[in-house]
This record gives C-alpha cells, sequence and structure tokens, in this order.
C-alpha cells in the first residue's frame, strides 16, 4: 500500500498529483491518502477538480495521526507491505525517478 500525506493548501502537493493520478491508473498499488490539517471542503474540492486517485481518504484534521506517523510536513509518502511495515518512506513530493526507482522496484515480487 502506498500512504499519501496531502493537503489541498500544499503547492508540492499539487506538483505531484498527477503522478498519483497515473500510478493510480496503473493499478499495480493501493494507494491511500490521509488529507491532512485541511478543511473538508477545499478537500473534496481539490479531489474533484484535480481527480481522486486513492482509494479511500482518511482525514487528519488537528495532525495527530500524521505526528503518530512522524510527518514533517506535506506531502510525504509510505511504502507499507501486508504486515504494516514501512519499507520507504519519501519526504517532499514524488518524482517519476522516485516512482519508478524506489516505490515500484520495491513492489515488484523478488525474482
Amino acid at each position: 500500500m502506498l500512504l499519501n500525506v496531502w493537503a489541498s493548501w500544499c503547492v508540492a502537493c499539487a506538483e505531484e498529483h498527477s503522478l498519483i493520478i497515473d500510478l493510480a491508473k496503473q493499478k499495480v498499488i493501493k494507494i491511500v491518502g490521509i488529507n491532512y490539517k485541511d478543511e473538508s471542503a477545499d478537500a473534496l474540492k481539490w479531489l474533484e477538480e484535480k481527480g481522486d486517485p486513492y482509494a479511500s481518504t482518511l482525514v487528519d484534521y488537528d495532525g495527530t495521526l500524521g505526528m503518530d506517523l512522524g510527518v514533517y510536513g506535506v506531502p510525504e509518502t509510505f511504502l507499507i507491505d501486508p504486515k504494516g511495515e514501512v519499507l520507504y518512506k519519501h519526504v517532499g513530493p514524488l518524482t517519476l525517478e522516485v516512482i519508478e526507482n524506489n516505490l515500484l522496484t520495491l513492489t515488484r515480487p523478488e525474482q
């Protein structure tokens, strides 16, 4: 599972969003969002306008969940295995290079 922490007020989140949309279309990994310290109406409008790549979205109104995860700011993305262990954490906006060389590499079965 890919856990992406984002907010509608986050410029860097907007930068990475099209890449997350493209990744979701590939259907290689479940993507869950955490909307961080945001207004619900703003978040819903943002997803409606930009597209919603998330299988589900959690809401972290006060940042408590983010603190529990060690989030310093948004965006941050976690690759989590079926046992719930974090395999990879990326701070800042995702790039195509990070997706291809880190996230997708770690999700492929060993050959």
